[in-house]
């Protein structure tokens, strides 16, 4: 049988106007996480705790967490191939003058998933969640 190959994704993404610990709360609190990708989340927010996204497809559990700045995650999916260990997931959020830059390290993946999967961070993530930070302040600018 031959060994399974893993692919790295690296991505990189400015939320505008959103401070990082905003970001990092839309991605650890279940509600909000919920809130933005428009699916069911689960989170026990500590260091070895779980999760789930998007009504169960994503799973996993935190490796750690620094409030604000950064994220690790052991993750998977309910398509990943059978006895295949879950992924790495970083996320960092650092400050910059358009709001938070986001850095996304997504390593063993599967490499025959790990397209789609790159592709997914952009439409089901990044889209969402610019909207969701835009939409959060557009109605406090909005006036009474």
């Amino acid at each position: 049988m031959p060994a399974m190959k893993f692919g790295t994704i690296e991505q990189s993404d400015i939320i505008p106007d959103a401070k990082p610990v905003e970001v990092y709360d839309a991605f650890v609190n279940a509600k909000k996480h919920a809130a933005f990708t428009g699916a069911g989340a689960t989170s026990d927010t500590r260091v070895g705790g779980e999760y789930s996204a998007w009504d169960g497809y994503i799973t996993g559990r935190y490796v750690a967490l620094e409030t604000g700045k950064r994220i690790v995650q052991e993750w998977q999916t309910t398509e990943w191939p059978a006895d295949t260990p879950p992924s790495r997931l970083e996320l960092r959020f650092e400050l910059n003058d358009a709001g938070t830059l986001m850095t996304l390290t997504h390593t063993q993946i599967p490499s025959e998933q790990a397209p789609s999967y790159e592709q997914g961070w952009r439409d089901y993530y990044w889209t969402p969640l610019k909207k969701y930070f835009a939409d959060k302040y557009n109605k406090k600018r909005r006036p009474v």
